[in-house]
C-alpha cells in the first residue's frame, strides 16, 4: 500500500512538473510559428478556408500540412478567442497527456518504477518542451501515436481485431498531422502484432490486412477530397509542384524530407503558386485587399508582450470570425 502511494505521489509531482515548464510564462511565446498562426487566422474567417487550411482570408494558397492539428488550434481560437495562448494551449495539453500515457505504456510491461523514469525523462527532453510550447503539430502527433501504440500492446495481448484497428485509426490521424512522419512507427505495430499475437497465423495475416486497409483510407481520406476538387474552387496546394496534395504527402512532405531534398523554410516551407493565377494575388504572402491579416515574415520573432500582443503584434484583433 505504501509502496503503491509513492508511486502515485511521484507521478503526480511528474505531471505537475510537465505542466510547469509547458504552461510557465506561456503567453511570452507570442504566436509560435507565425506561418501557421497566420493560417489559423485565415482559417476562422470561413468554413471554405477552415476545411482547405488556407493560408490566407481569401482563399488562395493552403499551408505545407494535412489539417487535423490546425483544425484543433482553430477550434482552441474559436473557444478562447484567437490569441497566442489559445494557439499554443493544444500543445501544452497534450504534452501533459504525452507523460502520462508514457508512463501507463512502459509501467505495463516493466513496472511502476520505470515508468516513471521513462515520463520524468519525456518531462525533461529539452526538445520535447520547445515542441510543446510551440504550434507546430509534433507534439500532438507524439500524443496520437502513444495512444496508437498502447492500442496496438492491447491488441497484441488479447489478439483483437478491434484494437488493432483502433491503433491503425490514430495512426491515420496521425497521418493527416505530418503526413508520412506519422508512418515511421508503421512497421513496428506490426510486427508486434504479428509476432505477439496469440491468434494463428492466418487470422494475424487476414487482421494486418484489414488493419492495413482501415489505414489507408483514414490517412488518404481528406487528401483524395482535396485532389477531387476542381482547382477553380479550392486554393493552390502551398509547396506542391502539381497543385495535389497527394504530391506533397509523398514529395515534399514525405521523400523529400527523408532524403534532405526538402527545401528550408523558416515559416513551413516553400509556398509555390498556379502559374495561371495572374488574375489573383501575386503571392500567398500578400493578404487580399480588405483582409485583416498582415502574413508573418518567415524571419520575424515573436510578438512582444504577454499573450502575442504589443506594438508588433501582427493580427488584429478587431472583429469576430463571421462562419466559425
Amino acid at each position: 500500500m505504501y509502496e503503491r502511494r509513492w508511486h502515485h505521489i511521484s507521478l503526480v509531482a511528474i505531471l505537475l512538473l510537465a505542466a510547469f515548464l509547458n504552461f510557465f510564462q506561456l503567453q511570452l511565446n507570442g504566436y509560435g510559428n507565425m506561418y501557421y498562426a497566420a493560417a489559423v487566422k485565415s482559417m476562422l474567417t470561413s468554413w471554405h478556408n477552415f476545411f482547405f487550411v488556407s493560408f490566407d482570408p481569401g482563399g488562395f494558397v493552403t499551408v505545407d500540412k494535412p489539417p487535423l492539428a490546425l483544425w484543433i488550434q482553430a477550434a482552441s481560437a474559436k473557444i478562447f478567442g484567437f490569441s497566442g495562448f489559445s494557439l499554443l494551449l493544444p500543445q501544452a495539453l497534450a504534452g501533459i497527456l504525452s507523460v502520462y500515457v508514457l508512463y501507463r505504456l512502459v509501467r505495463r510491461t516493466f513496472g511502476p518504477a520505470a515508468g516513471l523514469l521513462a515520463a520524468l525523462a519525456l518531462v525533461l527532453t529539452p526538445i520535447s518542451v520547445v515542441m510543446n510550447r510551440d504550434n507546430n503539430m509534433d507534439t500532438l502527433l507524439v500524443l496520437t501515436l502513444l495512444l496508437g501504440a498502447w492500442c496496438v500492446l492491447k491488441a497484441s495481448e488479447m489478439g483483437s481485431l478491434r484494437w488493432l484497428l483502433l491503433s491503425v485509426l490514430l495512426v491515420g490521424l496521425g497521418f493527416n498531422m505530418k503526413t508520412l512522419e506519422a508512418y515511421l512507427i508503421v512497421p513496428a505495430f506490426g510486427l508486434l502484432y504479428l509476432l505477439g499475437s496469440p491468434l494463428s497465423w492466418g487470422k494475424r495475416a487476414v487482421h494486418l490486412l484489414l488493419a492495413l486497409l482501415v489505414l489507408l483510407v483514414v490517412s488518404l481520406s481528406w487528401l483524395v477530397a482535396v485532389d477531387l476538387t476542381p482547382a477553380s474552387q479550392r486554393p493552390y496546394i502551398g509547396s506542391s509542384q502539381a497543385n495535389s496534395e497527394i504530391e506533397l504527402a509523398l514529395g515534399y512532405n514525405g521523400l523529400q524530407r527523408l532524403t534532405g531534398m526538402s527545401r528550408p523554410g523558416g515559416d513551413g516551407g516553400n509556398r509555390n503558386v498556379p502559374p495561371s493565377s495572374s488574375s489573383r494575388s501575386p503571392s500567398p504572402s500578400v493578404a487580399p485587399a480588405g483582409s485583416n491579416l498582415q502574413p508573418p515574415s518567415p524571419s520575424s520573432g515573436a510578438p512582444g508582450g504577454p499573450g502575442g500582443g504589443g506594438a508588433n503584434n501582427p493580427f488584429s484583433e478587431g472583429g469576430s470570425p463571421s462562419i466559425l
